[in-house]
């Protein structure tokens, strides 16, 4: 990049025929490659198929390389790449002792830094052209949003070429920060290891970590596990009750409440606020104390790439570890909102970036819509890329002439009041979907899966869940149900056959209980449900990088369960 090269980057998890369509797309000239291992993997199906002028191997023995696809190709491993950078410097160097000019040509602020084809959640992945303004944009900017300090350490699990892992890890080094690279796998061990002042991550990693407490705290002898629930249960009201008096209660109502309302409901939630108080510190004391100290996170987790669901939200507001909702796509590079740590409001994912605008538009007109109205939301700014590369059809499909960028997200924008309990509010933005996520049903009617997903999540018996039907009747949904509660949950209820086997109507049974039970308070219920026993990973194609579910994979792969499942 210092150069005025391209890099256009993947993650060892694509296929060989991806990584070989996107090489020949972008008009690569020559590859860098992590290790001999993959390298030798991409040999046969790869390699010989194209014209690479050179090879880097950043890790490993030059010596391990399949000979044959390297035959005619400089390899330059770190050390050979280091070594000619002394030797160029120096030359320089000498050079300019020697009274010789050189020339040097500029990259300028519109220059494309780097090309990262979007892995969504459907479709063919596009290259989309970050600029080295859109970069420098989000390393000027992110520490509203976060404002560390050298000598803070950051902990990140996110692929380290995705847009969101790279704007924040430019942010981090150019602040002086340490950053911690770790994998699922070892989560809980390098929170509790390194104990992070900053966790930058997707919503299913705050997910997970929800989890782990609530099966330590069911784990716990019955009067811990009641004690715990109870306080956690009080210091969430307690939360709630500060909100009013606070001004960051979300409303989509663009009415002004009146004044004398808003210092009766002030008034109400102090004193609500000062009989909780006491049992909020003692909550502090007797349980989030422990769990502060096996997480770590003392100053913020940061989330996005995602939906955060709200329950995790709560929970981890009412037990004092603050999280950060973010947004934001590969193509605006990807920071264009975020709660900022002196204005948290819970359902929203922040204010817009510094010189970013954000507006909400009618799906079918097009035209702006006052704020609190639901519709499309668009982008425009300094994080906007310049476009989808050598694709000016999708270009011209995201991009108006004004520059505005369609993100396919529905979202709706805080009104602004003067007063009350939604005061600080306004200008957030709260999305509730995308576009192409929503389901519309033979009756005509739209339905958001992500609101019913996030509902039945919540269940200790489901594991991962996709509703499904587009040009249906009515909803269904694939679930990978979890095994282990399953089994739990049915020997409490006494449901296991002769064998202590689980009948597939067993699990059909306790699945449709679960959903009935979390899913009371949607706009919609679940119908007929598909149990698969193979979960949804980045290995198998059935999710994206950043851990959201492929649903036209998934919705390709059990075509035929699902045509069976609506008979």
């Amino acid at each position: 990049m210092a150069t005025g090269a391209i890099n256009v980057v993947r993650g060892t998890r694509s296929s060989d025929e991806e990584l070989f369509q996107i090489y020949t797309h972008s008009e690569s000239i020559a590859l860098v490659v992590d290790s001999p291992q993959f390298f030798n993997r991409l040999a046969e199906s790869f390699t010989l198929r194209i014209n690479a002028r050179f090879v880097v191997l950043l890790w490993g023995d030059k010596s391990s390389l399949n000979s044959k696809a390297v035959k005619d190709i400089p390899v330059y491993d770190y050390n050979d790449i280091t070594q000619l950078g002394r030797e160029n410097r120096n030359a320089v160097h000498n050079s300019h002792e020697q009274g010789q000019q050189g020339v040097f040509e500029a990259i300028t602020p519109e220059d494309v830094a780097t090309l990262i084809y979007t892995s969504g959640t459907g479709g063919t992945p596009k290259g989309v052209m970050l600029t080295h303004r859109n970069l420098l944009h989000q390393i000027n900017n992110l520490w509203d949003i976060v404002p560390a300090v050298p000598g803070d350490r950051f902990l990140s699990m996110l692929p380290p070429w995705h847009a969101y892992e790279r704007s924040t890890e430019y942010f981090i080094f150019t602040c002086g920060i340490q950053q911690v690279y770790t994998a699922v796998k070892y989560l809980k061990e390098d929170l509790q290891r390194y104990q992070p002042h900053y966790v930058i991550s997707v919503p299913l990693v705050y997910e997970t970590l929800y989890s782990s407490i609530q099966r330590q705290i069911s784990s716990s002898s019955t009067a811990r596990k009641t004690l715990a629930l109870a306080l956690i249960k009080i210091s969430l009201q307690y939360m709630e009750s500060k909100k009013i008096y606070e001004g960051t209660v979300l409303s989509n109502n663009p009415v002004e409440p009146s004044h004398i309302v808003c210092m009766v409901n002030c008034l109400w939630a102090r004193i609500i606020v000062a009989l909780l108080w006491p049992f909020h510190n003692l909550a502090k004391l007797l349980v989030y104390k422990k769990i502060h100290s096996s997480i770590g996170i003392s100053k913020a987790g940061i989330s996005g790439g995602g939906s955060l669901p709200m329950h995790v939200d709560k929970f981890f507001e009412a037990i004092g570890i603050k999280v950060q909702n973010g947004y934001g796509l590969t193509e605006t590079s990807p920071v264009v909102a975020a709660r900022r740590p002196f204005c948290n409001v819970l359902g929203t994912v922040g204010h817009p970036v510094k010189h970013t605008e954000i507006k909400v538009v009618d799906i079918e007109t097009g035209e702006a819509l006052p704020d609190g109205s639901k519709g499309i939301v668009k982008i425009k700014g300094p994080p906007v890329m310049k476009g989808y590369y050598k694709n000016p059809s999708a270009t011209n499909k995201a991009l108006d002439q004004e520059g505005w960028f369609n993100t396919g997200d529905i979202g709706w924008l805080a009104p602004h009041h003067t007063t009350g309990p939604s005061r600080k509010c306004g200008g957030m933005l709260v999305l509730e979907g995308r576009a192409k996520d929503t389901i519309v049903l033979t009756t005509g009617e739209n339905v958001e899966p992500a609101e019913l997903e996030e509902a039945a999540g919540r269940s200790n018996l489901i594991q991962q869940i996709m509703v499904i039907g587009q040009d249906r009747r009515r909803l269904g949904a694939i679930i990978v149900p979890n095994n282990d509660e399953v089994l739990a949950t049915a020997k409490r209820k006494s449901r296991l056959d002769g064998d202590n086997e689980l009948a597939k109507a067993t699990i059909l049974n306790l699945l449709y209980d679960e959903l009935r039970a979390w899913t009371v308070g949607c706009s919609f219920q679940i119908g007929p449900i598909l149990i698969v026993d193979e979960p949804f990973t980045i290995d198998n194609g059935l999710m994206t990088p950043t851990m959201k579910i492929r649903r036209d994979k998934v919705a390709a792969k059990y075509q035929r369960e699902i045509e069976e499942l609506y008979k």
